[in-house]
């Protein structure tokens, strides 16, 4: 089978020529080397009537033009040619803080098909096609989670004294470990100031939901407060803590909530890692070393809240709030 080539407007003005002079389509096709029906489809298309003139009319330019319309609209859409959907993936990056992989799935959760992948997202962010959506000379590359970074937490040093523990997390119930159930919280601090307020976190295993709010300083008073707070009104089952010394009066939290609390082994932070990985994630609002006593608690419920209206891979691009919650919202 022959290969086919588009007519040019070298061809397309012989044409012109040769149909103004009333040829025949069998003789332009004959001294053009091509087939006639090929001749009398580019002339019924790119041709037009005049009223009264029985002989189609033909212009080289209009036809190519014609040519160029057509093809164009065949192209298929990308990201760029969609100014709402640039803009919206604008907003989710540099305003809800997702990452071009949330936006790509929740895009296919939410409608069902995708309009745009992953990498085309990451592609439009490197080559600065999105940056005309910011004002400025502001890059939408910055304002990414990570800018390509992660941080190495490996061989940290231990240096805080040692609690008594209330449970090893040996005697916890296998069924925590299935992430199958609301319920099982992993908690933490985060640390601003060294001696001032901390950031209670409280996430469920199952959904990744988030609760806390801020402790009066590190104590153990004080972080035991926080937790109650955080925790009233939620399905509470079971509690994974470190063995940080803001839990040393974790007998009297297990008394005070009603159920059993578990303890990490020393150095083993994946042990609660849904809590860890949300720690990190809240580091990006609140770097090391921030005055927390200056951030309001409607702040801190703000971020809470963002990250729980954030998609996650491993929910299948459901928020840890609708699983949380067994409902449905449309973040898009």
């Amino acid at each position: 089978m022959g290969h086919y080539s588009h007519l040019s407007i070298e061809e397309r003005e012989d044409i012109m020529v040769w149909w103004k002079n009333h040829e025949s389509i069998s003789q332009i096709a004959r001294k053009l080397g091509r087939n006639k029906s090929s001749i009398s489809r580019e002339i019924k298309r790119n041709g037009w009537t005049i009223i009264g003139v029985a002989h189609l009319c033909y212009r080289a330019s209009t036809a190519q033009r014609k040519t160029d319309v057509r093809r164009q609209a065949c192209k298929k859409r990308t990201l760029l040619d969609d100014p709402n959907l640039r803009a919206r993936i604008v907003f989710l990056i540099c305003s809800r803080h997702f990452s071009p992989e949330q936006i790509a799935g929740r895009l296919h959760l939410e409608l069902s098909y995708a309009p745009v992948s992953c990498s085309t997202i990451y592609r439009a962010i490197h080559s600065g096609k999105l940056d005309c959506e910011l004002p400025g000379v502001q890059s939408v590359r910055r304002r990414l989670r990570h800018r390509g970074k992660r941080r190495h937490t490996k061989h940290l040093i231990e240096r805080r004294g040692k609690i008594r523990i209330t449970h090893e997390l040996i005697e916890r119930p296998k069924e925590v470990a299935d992430r199958q159930r609301i319920g099982d919280w992993e908690g933490d601090t985060v640390i601003g100031k060294a001696k001032g307020p901390r950031l209670v976190t409280q996430v469920d295993r199952m959904s990744g939901y988030l609760v806390g709010g801020k402790a009066a300083s590190g104590s153990s008073a004080d972080v035991n407060v926080a937790i109650q707070q955080a925790l009233r009104g939620e399905v509470v089952k079971t509690i994974t803590l470190d063995r940080g010394s803001e839990f040393a009066r974790a007998a009297e939290l297990q008394e005070a909530i009603g159920v059993s609390i578990y303890f990490c082994l020393p150095h083993h932070p994946w042990q609660r890692g849904t809590n860890e990985n949300t720690n990190g994630l809240i580091r990006e609002y609140f770097p090391k070393g921030t005055d927390l006593s200056s951030i309001s608690d409607r702040e801190i419920e703000a971020v809470y809240n963002e990250l729980n209206l954030r998609p996650r891979k491993r929910l299948g691009w459901k928020c840890p709030w609708e699983v949380y919650h067994h409902q449905t919202l449309h973040l898009l």
